[in-house]
């Protein structure tokens, strides 16, 4: 059996074996609820299991999962959640970027010495020194959303913010406080103080964005330190998968399959696992995770169906020195910054909008498109734009043809479903692999696994469960997309299923 596990055994925070709990079974910890807290690259949930039933925890007035956001405003005040994200579109809308020199000190050219006529003393000539300008003086405030994915690089120790250099771990805690605060709430009515809910499970992906062995043990050790500032300071780890697969085998009952192939596939990552249960518990036999995930989709769409209908691939033609140039306009330094909207005010400088104003003021077929991404830059748009991607990529789970409408910058386009599968061929195709390498590493083929458990809100798009059915054929099961985790989580931490958090190296 240790060859079906080689494949994690270099991993102490991955469960390798757990008892198949029950609901009704009572508590392993002494605790009186298990808590699950569920910080995803895009969202982050909280649930509590007390025994009998799961409650996950509305993290948003307007909904159960929290974007994983924190606004930091110049006075240093943050904001979490959906609230960071609309205090940083509506703070940079319509804002023009300037950037100043950063003041390195000040140069001496001479040393003051008396003057030869009067006697005097003179006073020493000196110069201020400018570096590059990188200080943009009339930013609000700065969003940092999708930290997880830098948790696992040793060289983002810090980020400066106005100045001040701040470590991701104070990034994440904002976050972290907002989801204990609101689960306190959820608690109040059961009587139960900040000193009853210091502990929970904390989920994590099986690799870290960028990770490996040694940089995972950094991540995880960041994510830990996060926590315990947040007062959760009674800790175990389980990777998301197994998890989710603990959630669901706990919820069917004594029902339970031999084997369960658990697909997690979220914003971030994809993670799989192949649980066998047994009637003495349960054995993980392999586990795989790589960074494949939602919001890379989300870009795939902009880059491919979008970006042409704002500039790319035009010509610019112009004259300089006295000549007639014509070239492809510079469209790579504007995608970049498109695609990752959270950075993308930095557009709206001199530097970009100079040339799309000179562009758009040709009067061919491409002006309208420059016309357009004046307005998406001008009015910071961006956000919005791969939300209006992201609401289209749902429909298309359920329809077949679905609009992008997004009236701002008058972008009005269909997307068909079969044309969504062409342009996301090979996310589809490295999600096929990764389903192939866990079998592979547990030594099982398609026949071998009972129910293919499929959970995370990219897992509801079609192409991918087709994939799944193919393989699995009356095996695939859809347990809670966007809470099922945290809620596995939660029965974890009251059953004691998890590992204690692991020094770093």
């Amino acid at each position: 059996m240790r060859s079906r596990v080689s494949s994690f055994e270099g991993n102490r925070n991955v469960v390798t074996r757990f008892q198949l709990p029950k609901f009704g079974d009572r508590a392993q910890r002494g605790n009186k609820v298990g808590i699950g807290f569920d910080f995803g690259t895009s969202n982050s949930a909280v649930a509590v299991f007390d025994g009998q039933r799961v409650t996950v925890v509305s993290l948003e007035d307007s909904g159960l999962v929290m974007p994983s956001a924190t606004y930091i405003d110049r006075a240093f005040r943050a904001e979490v959640g959906q609230r960071a994200i609309l205090e940083y579109i509506e703070r940079n809308r319509g804002r023009r970027v300037e950037f100043r020199a950063e003041v390195l000190g000040e140069a001496r050219v001479s040393t003051g010495q008396d003057d030869e006529r009067s006697g005097l003393p003179t006073t020493a000539d000196t110069f201020t020194l400018y570096g590059k300008e990188v200080d943009d003086f009339g930013l609000p405030g700065r969003l940092f959303y999708g930290i997880k994915r830098l948790l696992a690089d040793e060289s983002n120790e810090r980020i400066a913010v106005f100045g001040k250099p701040m470590r991701l771990v104070a990034l994440i805690t904002p976050i972290l406080e907002k989801m204990r605060r609101r689960l306190q709430g959820t608690l109040r009515s059961e009587s139960l103080s900040l000193e009853d809910i210091d502990h929970g499970c904390l989920g994590h992906p099986v690799e870290f964005e960028g990770g490996g062995t040694r940089r995972d043990a950094l991540a995880l050790a960041r994510v830990s330190e996060a926590y315990r500032h947040a007062g959760i300071v009674r800790q175990s780890f389980c990777p998301e998968p197994i998890a989710a697969a603990i959630g669901y085998l706990t919820e069917i009952g004594a029902d339970r399959p031999r084997r369960i192939l658990t697909v997690d596939f979220g914003g971030g990552t994809l993670d799989l696992c192949i649980v066998r249960c047994e009637e003495s518990g349960a054995e993980v036999e392999s586990v795989h995770g790589l960074g494949l995930g939602g919001n890379l989709i989300d870009q795939t769409v902009v880059r491919k169906l979008i970006l042409p209908m704002l500039g790319k691939g035009e010509r610019w033609r112009r004259r300089v020195d006295g000549r007639d140039v014509d070239t492809p306009f510079p469209f790579m330094k504007y995608e970049q910054l498109i695609l990752n909207w959270q950075v993308s005010y930095l557009l709206n400088q001199n530097e970009y909008t100079t040339p799309v104003i000179e562009r758009k003021g040709m009067g061919d077929e491409g002006a309208r498109k420059f016309e357009r991404l004046y307005q998406l830059i001008t009015q910071n748009l961006s956000f919005e734009l791969f939300q209006a991607v992201k609401k289209a990529k749902e429909r298309l789970s359920v329809d077949p043809i679905v609009r992008i409408d997004l009236p701002e910058i008058d972008i009005d386009v269909r997307l068909e479903r079969a044309e969504f599968e062409a342009m996301i061929s090979g996310a589809l195709e490295t999600f096929d692999q990764a389903v192939q390498k866990v079998l592979d590493d547990a030594g099982l083929g398609p026949s071998d696994v009972n129910v293919v458990l499929r959970t995370g809100g990219s897992a509801l798009i079609p192409a991918f469960t087709e994939i799944l059915e193919r393989r699995f054929p009356a095996k695939v099961v859809q347990y809670d997309p966007f809470t099922g985790v945290a809620s596995g989580l939660a029965v974890a931490d009251y059953h004691g299923i998890g590992n204690p958090p692991q020094r770093l190296f």
